[in-house]
C-alpha cells in the first residue's frame, strides 16, 4: 500500500484525501442527521394514533431548527478556531 501512495503525484495524494475528507464529512452528517431525527422524535411525538397532530409537528421543526443552528455555531468556531492556528 505505500509503495502505490508514494508512486502518487502530490496533486493524486491531495485529491485522494479529500475525496476521503468528503467521504468521512458525509457519515459524520448522516450520523447527526439520524441522532436528531431519533432524538426529536423521542422529545416531540406521543403515543396517541398513527398521525403527527400540529402541537408534535411544530415541536420537531424547532426541534430540528434547533440542531442545525447548534451544528452551524459549532462549525462556525470550529472554523474561526482553525483559521486563527489554534
Amino acid at each position: 500500500m505505500e509503495d502505490a501512495l508514494a508512486k502518487l503525484t502530490p496533486e493524486q495524494r491531495q485529491m485522494i484525501m479529500a475525496k476521503a475528507q468528503q467521504e468521512a464529512n458525509q457519515q459524520v452528517m448522516q450520523e447527526m442527521m439520524e441522532l436528531m431525527n431519533k432524538t426529536c422524535f423521542d422529545k416531540c411525538v406521543g403515543t396517541t394514533g398513527d398521525r403527527l397532530d400540529s402541537k408534535e409537528q411544530a415541536c420537531l421543526a424547532s426541534c430540528q431548527d434547533r440542531y442545525f443552528d447548534a451544528r452551524a455555531a459549532v462549525q462556525e468556531a470550529i472554523q474561526k478556531r482553525q483559521s486563527s492556528g489554534m
